[in-house]
């Protein structure tokens, strides 16, 4: 793979948790699958409707992938399609920028298109 951004949604009270420890030791999900999932900016949309839907006040992380290293895997996940999974904290120095994702007044969210 060679996106230079990978991507990761999280509850805002969650992510301000994490920027205040310092570093994101993942969701209840990551943490019980043993790695952190993130997504692509092709695959963010899809995992956003997936996994997010009705839950409120939603961010992205735009994540820096040269500052993961090795731990970083691609794997096959949903539909066959490989998705970056980190098998360790993610150090917020790691972390490009965050943006906040819009609810819909339907349940739905939107979110700005995001780089590869």
């Amino acid at each position: 793979m060679s996106a230079s951004t990978i991507y990761k949604i999280e509850s805002a009270e969650v992510w301000a948790e994490a920027q205040e420890a310092g570093s994101y030791g993942g969701s209840a999900l990551d943490r019980a699958d043993g790695y952190i999932h993130f997504s692509t900016a092709k695959q963010a949309e899809a995992t956003l409707h997936k996994w997010f839907a009705g839950r409120k006040g939603l961010i992205v992380a735009a994540i820096d992938v040269a500052k993961l290293g090795a731990p970083l895997r691609y794997e096959p996940a949903r539909g066959g399609d490989l998705f970056p999974h980190l098998y360790a904290a993610l150090p917020m120095s790691a972390v490009r920028w965050t943006r906040a994702i819009r609810d819909l007044p339907d349940g739905g969210h939107a979110m700005d298109a995001l780089e590869a």
